[in-house]
Order: structure tokens, then sequence, then C-alpha cells
């Protein structure tokens, strides 16, 4: 069970640091233009098409929701939206490597231990060998992540402006540093907008959802309010520099691939929430540690994906190693929660 659940965090871990990619295919848009078209796709289309093949009687379903589960799970997926839509921008100032570093590894701690607090259950982690070793985990976590944000510090101290302005266009530390840290903590409240709507998730078991797809009309609340935020801002920005004509023309570009491209990266991003919320079902009474394995995911596969992107290109072997140590050291992270929570399946 647990490891199955292990593994389908691993697959939401490996679209969460894979989706930004398609957007190096997108040509002649401002940045706020191929965000929302992404949006429209994760927070919309998916939610919603998902829910309609896996989800009996949806309408009926969401009709019955509690309506507090329903309002709080909306109002952290708008405060977790302001998080996603500084995220993105962490990637512009930071890259992939350095921005989901710094921005997870704030996400991964108030995103997993919060929602124990919140709820009152945060003494049983502290008095049984599960609930320690999964803290344990927690903590690995947090050391790899510290490692890879060495490492991008690292890197700024080797690389000339110039060099690494060629691997991240937009590259400016400071700005990139602050606005990914306040992603990070603002994007935790994913993880206690999914937590608000569990009421939602178990009233769908009992319509006859099957438990794997539990969580696929808390996807639909949650994501609404993450939309809300970004669809603003987006328009906003849109209407501030004049980019809304983006959606009519590439000037030059083709406009099809640009649909196509942001459509692909948004498709592929709501992957990573179906996989989590499936995951999240298979990791028994310690459910909430499943943020920490999401987060610790991705910021694995996003490394990997920066070092075969040549983002570290022009740093001495000391910043890679570091990289590379800081990227096993997540993984470890994972096998230990992985450890705890088979403890827990044991009653321990």
């Amino acid at each position: 069970m647990v490891v199955l659940g292990v593994f389908l965090h691993a697959i939401g871990g490996f679209a969460a640091g894979t989706f930004y990619i398609p957007f190096r295919k997108v040509r002649n848009w401002a940045w706020e233009s191929y965000w929302l078209v992404n949006g429209v796709f994760s927070w919309i289309i998916m939610p919603w098409l998902v829910s309609f093949l896996t989800v009996p009687k949806l309408f009926s379903l969401l009709g019955q929701a509690p309506v507090g589960s329903v309002i709080w799970s909306y109002v952290f997926g708008v405060l977790w939206g302001i998080g996603g839509l500084t995220f993105g921008l962490s990637m512009r100032y930071l890259g992939m490597s350095l921005g989901y570093a710094i921005a997870l590894g704030f996400c991964a701690a108030f995103g997993t231990v919060i929602p124990p607090i919140f709820s009152g259950n945060f003494q049983d982690l502290i008095t049984n060998i599960s609930g320690l070793t999964i803290l344990a985990g927690v903590v690995v976590c947090l050391v790899g992540i510290g490692l890879c944000g060495w490492a991008g510090l690292s890197k700024e101290k080797e690389l000339s402006a110039e060099q690494k302005r060629a691997t991240v266009k937009e590259f400016a530390f400071l700005k990139g540093l602050l606005v990914a840290i306040f992603a990070g903590v603002m994007s935790s409240c994913m993880a206690f907008g999914i937590a608000a709507a569990k009421p939602i998730a178990t009233l769908g078991v009992k319509h006859g959802v099957q438990p794997l797809w539990q969580n696929s009309p808390v996807l639909i609340v949650v994501l609404a309010g993450g939309f809300t935020t970004n669809c603003i801002w987006c328009v906003i920005l849109n209407i501030r520099n004049r980019s809304a004509e983006n959606y009519l023309s590439a000037r030059g570009a083709s406009l099809a691939d640009n649909y196509f491209f942001s459509a692909l990266a948004g498709i592929t991003w709501y992957l990573q929430f179906m996989f989590y919320g499936m995951g999240t079902t298979k990791m028994g009474r310690y459910d909430f540690s499943s943020w920490t394995l999401h987060m610790a995911f991705i910021i694995a596969f996003s490394n990997v994906w920066a070092l075969l992107f040549r983002e570290w290109k022009g740093s001495s072997r000391r910043t890679l190693t570091i990289v590379v140590c800081g990227i096993l050291v997540v993984v470890l992270s994972t096998v230990l929660i992985g450890v705890g929570n088979y403890i827990a399946a044991l009653g321990k």
C-alpha cells in the first residue's frame, strides 16, 4: 500500500518537476499570456474532465458537500494561487534548480507540519516510532533542500552575470530569492486546502467514488480558488503591458504552437495533483506526510532537468557535487517517510 503511494507521489513529482519545460517552446508571448492559458487547462479544464470520468453524479455530490468545507478549501486555494503565481516568477528569476529548491523548501516545511498541528494530531507524531521516523524524513528533506540552495548560492558566486543569463535569461538572485520564499510559504496552502476538503472526499466515497479517485472533486474546488487569483493578476498584466493581443497573434511565431505548448504545460501540471491525490489515499494515517514526499520528488526531478538543460554550465566540480548530494539526500528523505508510514501501518 505505502509503496504504491510513494510510487504515485513519484509520478506526481515528475509531472510537477517537468511542467515548466514546454514553456521553453513558447515564442513572442508575454509571461502572463502563456501562464493564463496554462492555468485554464491546469486549474479548470483538467479537474472537471477527470472528475466527470471518475465521479458518479458529480453535480449532485458537489451540491451536497458541506458548505464550510467548500468555502475553506476555496479560500486556501485562493491563497495557494498567490503562491503558484509567484512560483512561476521564481522560475523566471532563478531557474528551475534554485527556484524549485528554495520555494519548495519552505513549502515542504509549512505544508507538512502545520496540518497535524492544526488538527491536534502533532502529539501523536512525537510519541510514536512511526511519527518520529516521518519527522526525521522531513528534517532530512530540508537538509537536502538546503544543500540544493547552497549549490545555487555557490553558482551565484562563481559565474559572471553574463554566464548566469546565458542559462537563465532573466536571472536576478535577490529578487528571485524573495519571490521564492514568499511563493513557498503561500504554496503550502494547497496542503491546507486539501485537508479542509476531506469531508468532500469522504462524501464522494459514500456516493460510490473509488477511494483512489476521492480527491478528484476536491481539486475542482481548491484549484478554482487558485485560478481566481491567477486569472485576475494575468488579466491586470495583460492590460498594463498591452499583451492581450498575444491571444490572437504570436508576431511571427506559430500561434498554434504557443497554445499547444502552454496547454501541454497546464495538463502536465495538473497531473502532479491528480497523482498526489491518488497517492495520499495509500499513505495510511500519516497521509499528511504526502506533502513532503511530493515536494521531495519535485526537487529531485527538477534538478535532474536543470542538469540536463545545463543550468549549471560553468559551475565548479565542487558546486556540482553539492547539488548532486542535495538531490540524493532528498531521495533518501522519501525512503524515510515511506518507512515511517509502513511502521504506522503495523500499528507502531
